[in-house]
């Protein structure tokens, strides 16, 4: 196998998921105004939540890259990193509207479209790519917990808006 070829979609996957973690940290502000949310007693604290998305970036990266490399065709190729780029875009979505917009009503909402481009894509990477679909897992499993996070803090904080 040459080492050479996984350069480009390592380095792309490694590029594109550091932008969308460091924009989504720039839209994501714990000021008075987060502070002052109630939470569920279950939250963890807000120092978890920096390690577990680091993690889950550089498991998405791997599984970007392990994607690009095992798909069939170049038209599978460009789907999937499509999805990988949708999903992108609804991550930092959700980061808008829970703390730029101070919506966690209407994130709640998006929460739940950010889960299902995650399913789709451990859906559609299983086809050829195992490996692939099981490193979104964890992505899958935080993004649950993460929306039931947020609907929680809609019920004890509402209404926004």
């Amino acid at each position: 196998m040459n080492p050479g070829r996984w350069l480009l979609p390592a380095s792309v996957a490694a590029l594109t998921t550091s932008l969308i973690a460091a924009l989504g940290a720039t839209i994501t502000q714990l000021g008075p105004w987060y502070h002052e949310l109630v939470q569920p007693s279950w939250a963890p604290p807000d120092i978890a939540f920096g390690p577990a998305w680091t993690l889950i970036f550089g498991l998405c990266a791997i599984s970007a890259t392990t994607a690009w490399m095992a798909a069939p065709t170049r038209d599978t190729a460009s789907t999937v990193l499509g999805m990988f780029a949708l999903n992108g875009f609804l991550n930092l979505l959700w980061s808008f509207l829970f703390f730029r917009a101070h919506r966690p009503d209407l994130a709640a909402w998006e929460v739940w479209l950010l889960w299902a481009s995650i399913a789709a894509l451990i859906l559609v990477c299983w086809r050829f790519s195992r490996l692939a679909a099981w490193l979104l897992l964890p992505y899958l499993l935080w993004v649950s917990f993460a929306g039931a996070l947020n609907e929680a803090v809609v019920a004890l904080n509402q209404p926004f808006g």
